[in-house]
């Protein structure tokens, strides 16, 4: 398995108005690569959906971006690309995953955002980016890219 760690520091990411936080979206685009399996990762309110909804603008996402909580999957398009985001929170087991057809989205070469992916990790593609939220004690974040591909 290959790991490669890229840190970032950012003030809070508590609205989408910061001025960083676009630069931020862009700079893990860049280092993202052919990785189309995102999981956002970190504590209740550490920002993953604002991040999210980040990356889906600079990605050119003119849709409005929510946290698919009670939906469980938002579909966005973004020029020729299509972005599902995920919200596996209420999630009981990984059958209801399967319910809804889940490999389909991850094998369907479309990028994927889990939010919540340890409900469901076992059925996560071999190869995805791990995208690490946490909240320091000065209430700013430290963002932890960690690419996953079993070689």
């Amino acid at each position: 398995m290959r790991l490669d760690l890229i840190f970032f520091n950012l003030k809070a990411l508590k609205s989408i108005n910061i001025p960083s936080l676009p630069s931020v979206a862009k700079e893990i685009i860049k280092q993202a690569e052919s990785y189309k399996i995102w999981l956002f990762e970190g504590d209740m309110g550490a920002g993953k959906t604002t991040l999210i909804k980040a990356v889906c603008e600079a990605m050119g996402v003119e849709d409005l971006v929510s946290s698919p909580t009670f939906s469980l999957v938002n579909e966005y398009e973004a020029g020729e690309e299509i972005i599902y985001h995920f919200d596996f929170y209420r999630m009981k087991n990984e059958e209801e995953a399967m319910d809804i057809g889940v490999e389909e989205y991850f094998y369907s070469g479309n990028y994927c955002f889990l939010e919540w992916p340890s409900k469901i990790i076992s059925l996560v593609p071999e190869k995805f980016l791990r995208i690490f939220i946490t909240v320091n004690e000065d209430d700013t974040r430290t963002i932890q890219l960690v690419k996953h591909e079993k070689t």
